[in-house]
């Protein structure tokens, strides 16, 4: 349950995924310098929620926060949309949704296809594929911090992703 005073509660939260925030950032930002701001900016967005109690899975929702960081600071090294802009076609894209409940459905369905796909990898194979990917742990952190080799890292990296890929085509 979380803290009620936010403060703490971020304190807490930096003090346990900080490193795992850095890392995910890493391997969505071309320029390691701006890693310490986009990860201020993460914890100062924390600050901002009005009640820390609503929050239900904080973890989640710090790596929810960080990839909207991430694509914001993407857009502003690219050149991209304005925050004008990108607001539009976020309203535009919500309209979508709300006008065809059919594709919210799919989409709803192609998400828990893939969550019962994860269920069924073996522990190692999920615990590869989330430390890869969710993490952003390279091969060789993932290997290290699993106990094993690099190979083997690879080839259960390979055997998630051929996995979801089954089941996809499956879901199809």
């Amino acid at each position: 349950m979380p803290l009620q005073d936010p403060h703490a509660w971020v304190e807490d939260l930096a003090r346990r995924h900080e490193a795992g925030l850095r890392r995910f950032l890493r391997t969505r930002v071309r320029n390691d310098a701006d890693i310490p701001d986009l990860v201020q900016e993460v914890f100062l967005r924390l600050l901002r929620i009005p009640s820390v109690a609503t929050v239900r899975t904080p973890e989640a929702y710090i790596f929810t926060i960080a990839r909207h960081v991430a694509i914001e600071y993407g857009l502003k090294r690219s050149g991209g949309a304005s925050q004008v802009e990108l607001d539009a076609v976020l309203a535009e894209s919500g309209d979508l949704e709300q006008l065809d409940p059919a594709l919210e459905v799919s989409a709803q369905q192609c998400v828990e296809a893939l969550d019962d796909a994860l269920l069924e990898l073996s522990p190692k194979v999920q615990a590869t594929f989330l430390f890869h990917r969710r993490d952003g742990l390279t091969i060789e952190q993932t290997s290290a911090r699993l106990g094993i080799s690099r190979p083997m890292a690879k080839k259960y990296l390979v055997k998630a992703l051929v996995h979801f890929r089954k089941r996809l085509k499956e879901a199809e």
